[in-house]
């Protein structure tokens, strides 16, 4: 799937934190009965009897008979409100929905709740803040279940929350990248929907609201959902215009429906836009227009109907032939022209990202490929020379530089790192993270020894980079000596500003 961006991930430790303070500060005590906040009252004595009975079974010890009196206070509301004539008493229905929350009936509180609220619009702030006591704890445990990769439980968790609260938009959007992560797209959007218009209403929940539209615009446009994608890419634009990454995204969409003169036009508008936009993004953006060239199409149905067209107008088969090759020869030329020049766009975007961050492993990597799309023959060794510096150790590296030499004509250099690739290359280095943030960087990665014999213990030396090249940091990391095939995955964190970068060697 094409990128998708959610702060969801990234902040899960931050609301384990903060949600305890949360509860402590509107948490009631569970063994005291909490009044009202409101000028709510019972009015009739069968509710009254309701509120005498939840206020016993808040408070006795004993939890048989806190369940006689939960049953019992349970029996004389339903009754006030079926046979008793009080339907219209807001008491009646603020009582009943008490008796949801303690017997956890989330649904049944969120529609008790709703008729009091609409017979006592004056209970509104009471009834919100007895919502999000209840909702906090719910929503801890959908956090705490997801956090032990339990997702059915946080799923159910997280929608028993929203049942009761929906003043807040974070719990729709956890649910919401949940069923993301079980492939259940459309409900996903769904959610993220709810997310982005209950983040609309409190301008406190901007970031929730941004990330909420476009991961919508994202999955609507991983399942090829064009209009839908559009329409979503275009409402997170009128809000946040200057995002480069969803112009891009909306660019792809318009060419994958036909529309390609203007995607390149918003191509080339990003690209020119290059030194405002930065340089991460701009590896993003490469992506998105590398990404926008479609699968080579299928002549086959083009070339059929033409032959039965021509059939039709008893043309000879020479004929047929030649206008129905041409046809098909058409189709293929469109397509390599316009994927072409697709290519050529996303390669200038990583050109951008470079000039600002020229030791960015992925950019070297990425632009490697879209010179190899293009044929851009002067410009691959140097640029894969550049990715081999940064990543000696990564096979696909090494392999992309044996292909840059193929493409000149390099007959040796071309059978040398190949060679080094699949057969002399001490160990395969993947880095499977780079994180780099204001005093922190880190790197995360997994050493493969690709031989059928054991490896000698090395030590790698990782720099983090600034955007001149700048070592600001170096820490190092032993390699044991691995068996046939084994693997040791690593971890390396420093203190450090400004970095925007790695490289590593082999001591």
């Amino acid at each position: 799937m094409r990128k998708y961006r959610s702060e969801v991930f990234g902040v899960l430790v931050a609301v384990l934190a903060l949600a305890p303070q949360a509860r402590a500060q509107q948490q009631p005590d569970t063994h005291k009965w909490a009044l009202p906040k409101c000028d709510i009252k019972p009015g009739h004595y069968l509710v009254e009897g309701g509120r005498q009975y939840l206020k016993s079974a808040t408070e006795t010890r004993f939890e048989d008979q806190k369940q006689k009196d939960l049953t019992a206070a349970r029996g004389v509301l339903m009754q006030a409100l079926s046979t008793g004539g009080q339907e219209k008493n807001p008491g009646a229905w603020y009582y009943l929905a008490r008796y949801y929350i303690l017997t956890q009936d989330l649904t049944g509180a969120d529609s008790a709740f709703r008729q009091a609220e609409t017979l006592k619009p004056d209970c509104a702030e009471d009834i919100g803040l007895w919502r999000r006591f209840v909702w906090i704890g719910v929503f801890n445990n959908g956090i705490a279940a997801w956090q032990a990769n339990n997702t059915d439980s946080a799923m159910a968790a997280f929608r028993r929350a929203n049942a009761i609260y929906q003043a807040e938009p974070t719990g729709f959007k956890y649910l919401a990248s949940l069923l993301y992560q079980a492939g259940q797209l459309d409900s996903a959007v769904v959610y993220f929907r709810r997310a982005a218009d209950i983040a609309a209403k409190d301008a406190k929940f901007q970031q929730d609201r941004k990330d909420a539209l476009f991961n919508m615009a994202r999955i609507e446009h991983s399942q090829k959902h064009w209009a839908e994608a559009q329409a979503a890419y275009r409402e997170y634009l009128t809000l946040y215009p200057n995002d480069a990454e969803a112009q891009a995204s909306l660019a792809s969409v318009l060419s994958q429906t036909g529309q390609r003169d203007s995607a390149f036009v918003m191509y080339r508008r990003i690209i020119a836009q290059a030194d405002s936009v930065g340089a991460m993004p701009m590896f993003r953006v490469g992506v998105e227009i590398f990404q926008a060239v479609s699968d080579e199409p299928d002549t086959s149905k083009a070339g059929g109907d033409c032959r039965t067209q021509a059939r039709a107008n008893r043309l000879t088969p020479v004929r047929i032939k030649a206008r129905c090759d041409s046809v098909t020869k058409g189709i293929i030329r469109d397509y390599e022209t316009s994927s072409g020049v697709t290519y050529r766009l996303a390669a200038e975007a990583f050109e951008a990202g470079l000039k600002m961050n020229p030791y960015y492993r992925d950019g070297l990597y990425n632009l490697m490929n879209a010179y190899l799309q293009v044929n851009d023959s002067p410009h691959v060794v140097p640029v894969a020379r550049r990715l081999v510096g940064v990543d000696p150790m990564n096979r696909m590296s090494i392999r992309l530089l044996a292909f840059a030499h193929q493409r000149v004509g390099r007959v040796d250099s071309t059978l040398y790192y190949l060679r080094l690739a699949d057969s002399t290359l001490v160990a395969d280095v993947t880095l499977s993270e780079f994180d780099a943030q204001d005093s922190t960087a880190r790197v995360k990665g997994l050493v493969t020894n690709l031989r059928n014999t054991a490896g000698q213990p090395f030590k790698l030396v990782f720099e983090f980079l600034n955007a001149q090249g700048e070592a600001l940091a170096k820490q190092s990391t032993d390699v044991p000596a691995l068996p046939p095939q084994g693997t040791q995955m690593f971890e390396i964190q420093v203190p450090a500003k400004g970095v925007v970068a790695w490289r590593y060697h082999k001591e």
